[in-house]
């Protein structure tokens, strides 16, 4: 692309929320470019799950699931609680089910809708997602529609800063090159990479692991602070409660919503697992380097239909055993806490009495023999702060109005999982916002460019 090139929309950053919005202008007549810093496509959302809710989507219909964007908004705020970008709720909510139909109909991703579990913060089954639970099945998805419309997509290529003209923006420098464009989008994840972000605006989880797309450095934050734009939300993240050890792989929260619990290295519970995977990562920091999950083969069986956690199971992260004594043994854990503890939890599971950390949701429990156990530690996957946009993705300055020329969707942009903490996160928040926001800028910057000067 050379310095006299002028686009409709400009695309950086090539993760989900920017192959839509390229694939989503091209369809509406825009020329458009992605560049991408790093040399693979993907980011964060080939390291998901690739699960969207979809409120009310054909597919949920089918399924005999009855649901609404109104029932969608109370699930998302009742785990968010009150935010700075609630009116984005709605919008998601509302633009969900169509976006899953526009994925799997119009452009053909290979997707279905889950009716197995519901998942964390959803109150019925609205989850679509691949056939193996892997983010970048979705991903290489959209690359193949990216290809066949010949948008033209350069990896390696850093955008080193953004071009601003009366306060407008008007391109990017891209590896020392200006690329000039009616709109730029800023696809380029959040800050969870850069150490000195997180500890600035999310502290309580700054001495965790990361675990995300080594690109989530950032930029979005640094340049929009400069052109003076909002910034919201800036104290939430994502985080994992168990990721195995030392495989690094997700243990499928699937374990736990079954009846599964976590356990410290003295062998006891310490907190309420249903608080959901993000919600839980602070309460297993904060006990230690270190934790056990320890869940059944019937669990097991379940889980083992995910790819991801079969490929775990097959790498050895489960440790068997027949008696409670015998898994403590073969873990290192505390034989005199863990068989009082999981008996504990399984009276609370059988209705015997309440459970101490105030869980209801016991999947499968009472726990039985034969019992697994998995060494796990919390990690950070990705921030959900940025900058805070309007209905068409167009960024919002301090004070009001919007940075013309310039758009922001996926962790670019402000999510929908609450003010700050892990525990606003419901299941599909990232992906989904960052969908929905890519094919609205995309949209939005085609109509745009294509009205009367």
């Amino acid at each position: 692309m050379s310095a006299e090139a002028e686009l409709d929309l400009l695309v950086i950053g090539a993760g989900a929320c920017g192959l839509a919005a390229a694939i989503a202008a091209h369809d509406a007549g825009a020329t458009v470019a992605i560049v991408e810093k790093r040399d693979r496509p993907g980011g964060n959302s080939s390291l998901s799950t690739g699960s969207i809710p979809g409120a009310g989507s054909k597919y949920q219909k089918a399924g005999g699931v009855a649901d609404s964007p109104e029932r969608m908004v109370a699930d998302l705020m009742r785990t968010a609680g009150p935010h700075e970008a609630e009116d984005l709720t709605r919008l998601i909510a509302e633009e969900s089910a169509a976006l899953c139909e526009w994925l799997i109909d119009d452009l053909g991703a290979r997707m279905e809708f889950i009716s197995a579990y519901k998942h964390i913060g959803h109150s019925v089954e609205r989850l679509h997602a691949p056939k193996s639970r892997r983010g970048q099945d979705l991903v290489d998805d959209l690359l193949r529609f990216v290809a066949e419309r010949e948008i033209p997509l350069a990896l390696g290529q850093a955008a080193e800063r953004l071009i601003a003209e009366g306060g407008a923006v008007t391109g990017a420098v891209v590896a020392g090159e200006e690329i000039r464009a009616r709109a730029v989008l800023l696809a380029t994840n959040g800050f969870a990479a850069d150490r000195g972000l997180v500890a600035r605006f999310c502290p309580e989880i700054a001495p965790a692991t990361y675990y995300g797309a080594p690109g989530s450095t950032g930029e979005a934050v640094l340049w929009g602070e400069e052109l003076g734009a909002q910034l919201a939300n800036m104290g939430a993240y994502q985080g994992y409660a168990a990721v195995a050890v030392p495989q690094g792989q997700l243990l499928s929260w699937t374990t736990i919503e079954k009846g599964g619990i976590l356990v410290a290295r003295d062998g006891q519970r310490f907190g309420d697992e249903s608080r959901g995977y993000s919600g839980f990562a602070p309460a297993v920091m904060a006990q230690g380097e270190v934790a056990w999950a320890i869940y059944d083969a019937r669990i097991h069986a379940i889980a083992e239909a995910e790819e991801e956690y079969a490929e775990m199971a097959a790498m050895g992260a489960v440790t068997w055993a027949d008696t409670l004594e015998g898994l403590a043994e073969a873990t290192g854990l505390c034989a005199a806490c863990l068989a009082p503890s999981v008996t504990d939890y399984n009276r609370a599971a059988a209705g015997a009495s309440p459970d101490r950390f105030g869980r209801r949701d016991f999947g499968l429990a009472p726990l039985v023999p034969p019992y697994g156990a998995v060494k796990v530690q919390p990690g950070l996957f990705h921030t959900q702060g940025g900058l805070l946009v309007d209905r068409d993705a167009r960024v919002r300055r301090r004070g009001g109005g919007v940075v013309p020329g310039l758009y922001a969707g996926g962790g670019a942009a402000a999510g929908i999982s609450g003010r700050e903490g892990a525990s606003g996160y419901a299941s599909g928040n990232g992906l989904v916002t960052a969908l929905v926001l890519g094919r609205r800028a995309g949209l939005a910057a085609a109509s745009a460019a294509v009205q009367p000067a």
